[in-house]
């Protein structure tokens, strides 16, 4: 490490390869890293679920059990390390709220589960033998780390010089629950927000109100949740708090997602030899049981079924689109509603649509590598990777104009000669349509296509430049500590 690097403590409820349900586990898992090769010191911590195998890591104990305060009580709780690509990776577990469970989220008792994660968090410094300069948070799960430097850590002369940094991935999960958790957790100084219903607490809000520094994961979705809508309740404290409100860009894992060695597709390839994406398209033509047809469009998508993430305005939209000579592959999972919207439109147009209910990662790694077309209609799209690794590997999105999609995806007819997709504004199936029209229109066109397509895999989504922004915000963040 070098001589003017810092200690940064990153945690989070998920991160690959341990555990991961969506976006927040892949940054958890890339950042860490691209921080650690410019020179800093960073360590990942998170709890250990059930479902994380000790006969795939190699964990070794870290000091004795330590007690974590719960109430009128104390809980023990377990720490391991291992090591993932040179990151030192702690895991934190107990016998009552995280090693028994066997999935990361959905349970009654959530608003504990990460209450209790992130006073463990605390009380674990003093076990370590390493103290942060940076303890860098993420969504409402973390939330109390933050909070609790706020108010305790300040008068405590080892933890004063801590600054906290605090990462909005999703505004719409907001960690609410009754102000008893305040007693559980022995904070009961904290104050109550105005933004938090009467005897509630909103972690969240509490995150935003408390860290040195509040980041989310685009520049635009910084501008959207000051606006009332997309801040979900929360517009007016970050409208107090925007000085220290900074939008970063997510990075992909570009040697994660490469065309060029991805093990999950039929035929690699890259910029040199994009003609042989066509033998991808077939085969996942073949795998979706679709006639295998190189001429037709075919749509993709990989997502949440989630309001969110824009699925409403599929069936009229696709109602429409499926008259025409187009076929359309979905991978998700999610609401119940809409397992059956898409399950009774693959009925009625089996040879053009078929859709797979599940969490698939090397059927996802297909989908981007064989679509000609990535849809993301999304409602609010904070940052989203998606459209990043369907670019990568040549797939084109058809995205709204919000949030990171707006920061990523350039529209063919706002900028033909720089542009890597279509977008939309108006959340309308009319307005979606449209932008789908306009693609399938130009994907006709098979040198403005390939255009398209190359401007898209030649885009850097790499964590590099990301890095270094949060650099500066962790820097920033340590003035303001001061």
């Amino acid at each position: 490490m070098s001589d003017n690097g810092l200690k940064i403590l990153y945690l989070a409820a998920e991160a690959v390869p341990f555990a991961k349900v969506g976006g927040l586990a892949d940054v958890a898992g890339a950042l860490p890293k691209a921080l650690r090769a410019m020179g800093h010191d960073v360590r990942l911590m998170i709890p250990r679920y059930g479902s994380i195998r000790s006969d795939q890591f190699r964990f070794e104990r870290v000091g004795r059990p330590f007690p974590v305060p719960t109430g009128p009580r104390e809980e023990l709780v377990h720490m391991v390390t291992t090591t993932v690509d040179d990151l030192p990776v702690y895991l934190l577990w107990d016998e009552k709220f995280f090693s028994p469970r066997d999935r990361i989220y959905g349970f009654d008792d959530d608003p504990q589960r990460f209450t209790f994660f992130s006073r463990a968090v605390v009380a674990s410094l003093e076990v370590m033998g390493w103290v942060p300069d940076i303890i860098h948070t993420n969504d409402w799960h973390t939330a109390a780390v933050p909070t609790w430097m706020a108010y305790e850590g300040r008068y405590r002369r080892e933890y004063r010089h801590i600054a906290t940094v605090f990462t909005i991935h999703n505004i719409a999960y907001q960690g609410l629950c009754g102000r008893l958790i305040l007693t559980f957790a022995r904070m009961e100084y904290v104050k109550h927000l105005d933004v938090e219903p009467p005897g509630q607490v909103n972690w969240m809000a509490q995150g935003i109100a408390n860290a040195d520094v509040v980041t989310t994961v685009s520049p635009q979705y910084a501008q959207d949740i000051l606006e009332t809508e997309a801040g979900m309740g929360l517009s007016p404290l970050l409208q107090r708090r925007k000085d220290r409100l900074f939008g970063i860009l997510n990075g992909i894992d570009t040697e994660y997602w490469n065309p060029a060695t991805d093990p999950h597709i039929r035929q690699r390839y890259d910029l040199t030899s994009l003609r042989l994406r066509a033998v991808n398209k077939a085969a996942l033509q073949q795998e979706a049981r679709l006639p295998v047809r190189a001429e037709v469009p075919l749509l993709g998508m990989v997502t949440r079924l989630d309001t969110l993430k824009g699925i409403d305005l599929l069936s009229p939209v696709l109602e429409q689109l499926l008259q025409s000579d187009v076929q359309f592959v979905l991978l998700g999972t999610g609401e119940p509603e809409y397992h059956q919207m898409l399950e009774a439109l693959q009925a009625r147009f089996p040879d053009k649509v078929r859709v797979f209910l599940r969490f698939d990662e090397p059927l996802a790694h297909r989908i981007y590598a064989g679509c000609d077309l990535f849809l993301m209609p999304s409602r609010f799209e904070p940052c989203g990777l998606g459209q990043m690794i369907a670019m990568r590997y040549g797939a084109v999105p058809v995205v709204r104009k919000t949030g990171g999609l707006a920061d990523t995806v350039l529209d063919y007819h706002e900028r033909p000669d720089r542009a890597t997709g279509f977008s939309f504004e108006e959340y309308t199936p009319e307005a979606f349509l449209e932008a789908l029209e306009r693609a399938l229109r130009v994907y006709r066109d098979r040198e403005a296509w390939t255009a398209l397509q190359t401007r898209g895999m030649k885009a850097d989504f790499s964590w590099k430049a990301s890095a270094q922004k949060y650099v500066e915000v962790y820097r920033q963040a340590q003035a303001l500590r001061k």
